[in-house]
């Protein structure tokens, strides 16, 4: 018999670049197995807020992923889940993403490339450090 335990804790981070403002929650779902080896997953809920006069385009993502075990991994990419949001002053978008690490502590960071459309001035707006932990922990 399997007996599956699913824990959901909730974290909220902000942070507020050039009008931009970065919100993220993270959730640790459970345990999964790929092959013989156990991950740890977590659901991470991003909210980027348009608190600029400006329109803004999300260009590309660059996330630093950290364990426990000394383990990092670099992610890169255009957009984000397959999308380049435009979002307009006040305006909201959300997504939605996950991550799996060996050990059950981590962390992750980064930032994203925009673009003012109306200028087509470039620009990086960073993501607060989140971390990524089973069970709540003091340092």
């Amino acid at each position: 018999m399997e007996i599956y335990i699913l824990y959901y804790i909730y974290y909220m981070f902000q942070q507020k670049t050039k009008g931009i403002k970065i919100s993220v929650k993270t959730i640790y779902n459970g345990t999964i197995y790929r092959g013989y080896l156990p991950y740890y997953a977590f659901s991470y809920f991003i909210t980027i807020e348009n608190k600029s006069e400006k329109t803004v385009q999300l260009l590309e993502r660059f996330w630093t992923i950290f364990d426990s075990l000394n383990n990092t991994e670099y992610i890169e990419g255009e957009g984000v889940i397959g999308q380049t949001p435009i979002i307009t002053p006040n305006g909201v978008y959300n997504y939605k993403s996950n991550c799996f690490l060996l050990s059950s502590i981590g962390s992750m960071s980064g930032k994203y490339k925009m673009i003012d459309t109306n200028s087509s001035n470039e620009f990086f707006v960073k993501i607060p450090t989140f971390q990524l932990t089973t069970t709540p922990t003091l340092n």
